[in-house]
């Protein structure tokens, strides 16, 4: 089973050589690593040219839409028969992670495997200030607010053939419009492993600042209701509770 990891990169000089270790030092040994640049004017592509030396290694850099047309454009490329995605100043927790997912889905024999998620400030991995313990997946949770961490997720690529990629309108919430597309699909299974699979530094996007923060309130809001969730208003309130006990004391 061939694993498509993609990485999405603009200007992260200062962290991609991490990232892209945590992927190198993986014991599973068929593994394919997309970098989408988005024409970084720092010491990225230098970075990247380097780490393409190796065989499993692929790269593309061109000014972009945003992260989500960036990876929609890895989506494109990748060849493996599962992708998942890891951001540029993000680490796979171990070097077992990538074995662990594949071996879930030879076990199980669903559509997505996804696990827990730490979050870390600074740059020690083992400064943990949040972590996001997910559960096994109900069909009910969604409308609690429950979606898994989203860094953790590797699905099957036939999955995007049929349900199109991320939408590029929205610019910090489309992996939540996904994955709700995914797991309201009665047809679909997905497993949970109860084990750290990446490890994200705080800072990213969504959780930048407060404009961000409201930006991506506002966006989920959109989402759940052109998802037609009764009680859109609701949904969004627990889902933003629910991380709350997330933050280490």
């Amino acid at each position: 089973m061939k694993i498509s990891i993609i990485t999405a990169n603009y200007n992260n000089e200062a962290t991609l050589e991490n990232c892209f270790d945590s992927v190198r030092n993986q014991t599973y040994g068929n593994i394919e690593h997309i970098i989408i640049d988005g024409a970084s004017i720092d010491r990225s592509m230098d970075i990247i040219k380097t780490y393409a030396k190796l065989p499993f290694v692929k790269y593309f850099s061109a000014k972009d839409d945003g992260i989500y047309d960036a990876l929609n454009k890895g989506i494109k490329r990748a060849s493996g028969e599962v992708i998942g995605f890891l951001h540029a100043d993000d680490i796979l927790a171990n070097k077992y992670v990538v074995q662990n997912i594949v071996s879930q889905f030879q076990l199980k024999q669903c559509d997505g495997v996804y696990g827990d998620l730490h979050y870390f400030k600074g740059s020690s991995p083992f400064n943990i200030i949040r972590n996001w313990v997910s559960k096994p997946f109900e069909k009910n949770l969604l409308k609690h607010g429950w979606m898994p961490p989203h860094p953790t997720l590797y699905i099957k690529s036939k999955l995007y053939q049929k349900n199109g990629f991320y939408k590029c309108n929205y610019k910090i919430a489309a992996d939540y419009d996904f994955i709700l597309c995914l797991f309201r699909q009665k047809d679909l299974t997905f497993s949970y492993v109860p084990e750290v699979f990446v490890k994200m530094r705080m800072g990213g996007t969504s959780n930048r600042n407060l404009k961000n923060i409201i930006r991506k309130s506002l966006e989920d809001y959109r989402i759940l209701k052109n998802n037609n969730f009764k009680y859109p208003l609701i949904t969004l309130t627990l889902k933003n509770l629910t991380k709350i006990k997330q933050f280490v004391n």
